[in-house]
């Protein structure tokens, strides 16, 4: 049989590429809360494991894993809407302190020259007015999450109970393909401990902030740790997403000094904690390199929105494992895609799957053991 040209496969293979991400962003809605559910059942998953070691039922355990997940879910959301709509409701007491700024910085720039016209378009889009509009609208959109949160808890309950079968499934996918088992299940590994930690520090980062707010007296600090803690969990860029409105806040309530003052907390805390400490615990275990991450952020940010900026690390990894570590013929490309522990002579082996009965136990590798 005559091999087709390299240009026509290459040509082809794009435009798949290009259907398929128009399809994906065109179902956004879907594919973002349905992976979101799918990784916080991984990361939680050993709970039921350790349960299940413990001599706990089978039932037990899946309802002690359901109930942990509803906890954490719900007790975010909840956190996010109230604090929006107090953000919705204290912003309008500002719009004195909003309109003395704007004014002297639309001075300040027709002391230096600026056109009368760009100054008079520069205060209408600094306009506190459309703040509060877009902190209405997204108020809004936090509220209407709720048939989004339905899908998601029940999404998370099916794949809470589909994952006491995980060990019997992995099994019978390494019994046939070898290298898929073991990619998904470095995949799994590898997303649980980056989430883990990310957020343990997270959560770090969003208590020292909350803390240093509230005694500098800037408002809604629990909004701001808040931010602070989901922002974590986007690479490179989270920071500035989460230190600008607390700061702009701080800027209406305290004027330059309280700026100067949240800024350099966020930076110092930002320094110590995830620039620092965060990756000495996780170190390489996401295999991918900088450059990857980054372009992942930006592809996903623009297929799925916030949420896939968010998830960005995780997405990219799978697709990582799904092309190029389940497939011997493009280990080539983890040379290009991965991190210098996925360097030949670098990798650690991983654990074949074990061939498990019908007691459910998950693998050690699935169970975080």
């Amino acid at each position: 049989m005559t091999a087709l040209p390299r240009a026509f496969v290459v040509l082809v293979g794009a435009a798949a590429a290009v259907v398929l991400a128009a399809g994906v962003q065109a179902t956004a809605w879907l594919i973002g809360p349905a992976f979101l559910a799918f990784v916080i059942v991984i990361v939680v998953s050993p709970v039921e494991g350790r349960l299940r070691g413990l001599g706990v039922p089978r039932w037990l355990s899946v309802a002690a894993l359901v109930l942990l997940v509803y906890a954490v879910v719900l007790v975010l959301v909840v956190v996010l809407v109230v604090s929006v709509a107090q953000l919705a409701t204290i912003l309008p007491r500002y719009a004195a302190e909003a309109d003395a700024l704007v004014a002297g910085l639309t001075g300040l720039l027709g002391e230096w020259g600026v056109g009368v016209g760009q100054v008079r378009v520069l205060a209408a889009a600094l306009d506190l007015g459309r703040l509060v509009a877009v902190v209405g609208a997204l108020l809004a959109g936090v509220t209407g999450l709720a048939t989004n949160l339905v899908f998601l808890l029940s999404l998370m309950l099916f794949l809470s109970i589909e994952s006491t079968e995980a060990s019997a499934r992995m099994a019978a996918i390494a019994a046939d393909r070898p290298h898929i088992a073991d990619g998904l299940v470095r995949f799994a590994v590898d997303t649980r401990r980056y989430l883990v930690v990310t957020t343990v520090f997270g959560l770090l980062v969003g208590a020292v902030d909350t803390i240093a707010l509230a005694l500098l007296g800037v408002p809604l600090a629990l909004l701001w740790g808040l931010l602070a803690f989901l922002t974590n969990y986007i690479p490179y860029v989270g920071f500035w997403l989460g230190v600008l409105p607390p700061a702009l806040l701080a800027l209406l309530v305290g004027g330059p000094q309280l700026v100067l003052a949240v800024l350099v907390i966020y930076s110092v805390v930002n320094f110590l904690l995830t620039s620092l400490a965060q990756p000495r615990f996780i170190g390489n275990a996401v295999g991918l390199s900088i450059s990857v991450t980054f372009l992942g952020l930006a592809f996903w940010g623009w297929m799925l929105g916030l949420l896939g900026a968010v998830l960005a690390v995780p997405l990219t990894l799978l697709v990582k494992t799904l092309l190029v570590d389940c497939d011997p013929r493009a280990s080539w490309a983890q040379a290009l895609l991965g991190s210098a522990r996925d360097l030949p002579g670098r990798r650690p082996p991983v654990d074949r799957v074990p061939v498990q009965e019908d007691d459910g136990a998950p693998p050690a590798a699935l169970a975080g053991g």
